[in-house]
């Protein structure tokens, strides 16, 4: 047997429990991606990928494994078939955007790029990655000519060990040198960003101090101002208010380790033998943390939690043991178990997060809970989408995807029955279903340790989500009692307010520009700085657009973003807008306004774009439909359409439009 396959048997031995014993904490470490279900004939799938001639076939095999259960050994035989067939190029027609990632470090990194690509991989993203020589990170920024320059990078991450960090941390320091030995450390992470936001104008990540070091003190470590263990804690909270400030995203490797504790992730042998800060056993979900931020900037975090009711919400099944007999709340371990679980997800549900439910009951027994159990902390109106019925899960799953209007791959479905998680993952392989554990106790973190729902910030809409669903149920209803569509548009009674790109709503602006993939022209993504940049642009300008109507505010629901060219074409860099205002006159009345705003700066026509995508192909005739008039269709198939601003006739629609 080669030395591959007898690495892929080895692999192939479950490294924990299955089904971790209640409060078995070793048994349930987040650092072997445990909440992903075991790969059946993992080495011979492996192999086939390695035959296989159609590279669209091959990646999607690729992405399906990389959501196996797989420790670093697996990850690197993985990485090894993927380099081989995608090193240069992801396959045609790829949905995301591709990554050139800058690791930049301190000490050995190079066992951490086959997690980095494999972790990219598990949310269909092309990863391409670049580490600077051995300490030499500020050395290549700052050189036009070195390999980094070269490399181009559109997301860095700035990998310093802890080591290299505190050098200068003495511990004798009083607390007057301790705090100065702070700021010098903070003014050195500010330059990196400065130096890399200068020359690249990317994404920039930046890890947290792994808290390496001993302590000297003990238990009041925190009295000892020159502990490089206390001046660790010290800098990681500042850390979390300049990267705010910054716009930087942390990978927050300090909060794993409160989780996991240091000896799963640093092996102080390891460090001192190869300078390794990061164990190898740890880079599975190290490669994983870092592949949520860089999907979550491209707006691929779930969207959705989906629950199964009996055994997932509440212990037993309320068609047969009825209201009183249900587990739920005080008394017993289960019970409240249970209420946890519900309380983490109504919290999610305030940050943001849609819920649904997706249960096989009958739907009056499957409410009984929600209205009338005492201890019952999620209640109907939390739930945006409620079904309950006999039909199979992930044909209601489906239903449930139709209903919110968003795609089967921003739900993660969470069901104590093995049987419906394996039905789910094979008739909807893009759902996310964690592999939870038998306990209830352990659900919540099942999920928190998924990272399905990474998030890179929160608006003030992200926490109204709930109530726009709902609303959106309200207009449904007026919709299927009105005769016509205008007696419908009427009745809505909308107010479409606009005004260009601003420092209050810019969070929000960033947000949109990079979650949206369905009704998005082109998919340009940008950062706070690109749309900071935007705003001092006198040839350029960019609106947002916020639509009310009587049922309530459906928040900011468009963005466009155009830019005058030399010729006094407009060119329409940018039209995004939400799904769920389809339908309403948005696209003419937003065109109104784009033509206003094209014509005060001096614009005789509108030229816009559509760039194709696996997910934007409902808005390939959009410009079509508003009047354009086609240019043509380049090899990519990117299409161009014009309108001119002399002859153009403004559109009527049945609401109020205003700047404000």
């Amino acid at each position: 047997m080669s030395d591959v396959a007898d690495r892929d048997t080895a692999a192939a031995a479950p490294t924990h429990q299955p089904r971790p014993a209640p409060f078995d904490s070793q048994a349930l470490t987040a650092l072997d991606l445990y909440w992903l279900p075991a790969a059946e004939a993992w080495p011979e799938r492996i192999k086939k990928i390695d035959r296989e001639d159609d590279k669209n076939v091959a990646w999607n095999e690729l992405v399906a494994l990389a959501n196996t259960r797989m420790d670093f050994i697996r990850i690197g035989r993985l990485d090894r078939t993927l380099q081989r067939l995608f090193a240069d190029a992801p396959p045609p027609g790829l949905a995301t955007k591709p990554v050139r990632l800058a690791v930049l470090g301190s000490s050995t990194i190079t066992h951490l790029h086959p997690a980095l690509r494999v972790g990219a991989l598990r949310h269909g993203i092309w990863l391409k990655t670049y580490e600077c020589d051995y300490g030499q990170y500020l050395q290549e920024l700052t050189d036009p000519e070195s390999g980094l320059h070269e490399f181009k990078p559109t997301a860095i991450l700035f990998a310093l060990d802890a080591y290299h960090v505190m050098r200068g941390v003495d511990a004798a320091a009083d607390e007057a040198q301790s705090k100065a030995a702070v700021d010098q450390i903070i003014a050195h992470f500010r330059e990196c960003w400065r130096l890399a936001r200068q020359a690249f104008r990317c994404t920039v990540i930046q890890q947290t101090i792994l808290p390496v070091f001993p302590a000297l003190l003990g238990n009041n470590e925190h009295r000892l101002p020159g502990s490089r263990q206390r001046v660790t804690l010290v800098v990681n909270e500042a850390l979390r208010d300049l990267a705010d400030e910054a716009g930087i995203d942390l990978l927050s490797l300090d909060t794993s380790v409160v989780s996991d504790g240091i000896n799963r992730w640093h092996d102080p042998v390891l460090w001192h033998r190869a300078k390794q800060e990061v164990s190898p056993a740890a880079t599975p979900f190290y490669g994983d943390l870092v592949a949520r931020l860089l999907a979550a900037k491209q707006g691929r975090s779930a969207k959705c939690l989906v629950l199964d009711l009996d055994n997932t919400l509440w212990g037993g099944v309320i068609g047969d043991d009825g209201l009183e007999g249900i587990v739920l709340g005080q008394g017993s371990a289960a019970g409240e178990a249970f209420v946890a679980f519900q309380t983490y997800a109504r919290d999610l549900a305030k940050r943001g997060i849609i819920l649904a439910v997706c249960s096989k009951n009958d739907e009056a027994n499957a409410l009984s809970p929600f209205e009338q159990h005492p201890d019952m902390i999620l209640k109907r109106a939390d739930i945006a989408c409620f079904t309950a019925n006999w039909r199979d899960k992930a044909q209601n799953i489906r239903s449930i995807a139709q209903q919110l209007n968003i795609g089967l791959d921003s739900l993660v479905f969470v069901d104590d029955n093995p049987f419906e998680r394996n039905l789910v993952r094979s008739e909807l392989p893009m759902v996310m279903v964690p592999e939870v554990p038998d306990d209830p106790a352990l659900f919540a973190h099942c999920v928190v340790d998924a990272g399905y729902f990474e998030g890179l910030a929160i608006t003030g809409e992200d926490r109204e989500r709930t109530k726009l669903y709902q609303a959106n149920t309200a207009r449904e209803t007026l919709q299927a009692q009105s005769a016509d569509l205008p007696t419908y548009l009427r009745g809505l009674q909308m107010e479409l307010l606009w005004r260009r790109f601003d420092k209050i709503g810019l969070q929000r602006t960033v947000q949109l520009i990079n979650k949206t993939n369905q009704f998005n022209l082109t998919t340009q993504r940008y950062t706070e700085e690109d749309v900071a940049a935007l705003m001092q642009d006198p040839k350029g300008f960019g609106i947002q657009l916020r639509l009310l109507d009587r049922f309530g505010d459906n928040g900011i629901i468009a963005i466009v973003i155009g830019r005058l060219q030399d010729d006094l074409d407009l060119f329409i860099d940018t039209w995004l807008m939400s799904c769920r205002v389809l339908g309403r006159q948005v696209e003419e009345a937003t065109l109104r306004i784009v033509a206003g705003e094209a014509r005060r700066l001096g614009a005789k026509r509108l030229i816009g774009e559509y760039r194709p995508t696996a997910k934007n192909g409902m808005v390939k005739d959009h410009y079509a439909k508003l009047g354009f008039a086609p240019l043509g269709v380049d090899k990519e198939g990117n299409k161009r359409d014009a309108l001119d601003l002399g002859s153009f006739m403004l559109p009527e629609v049945i609401m109020t439009i205003r700047e404000g």
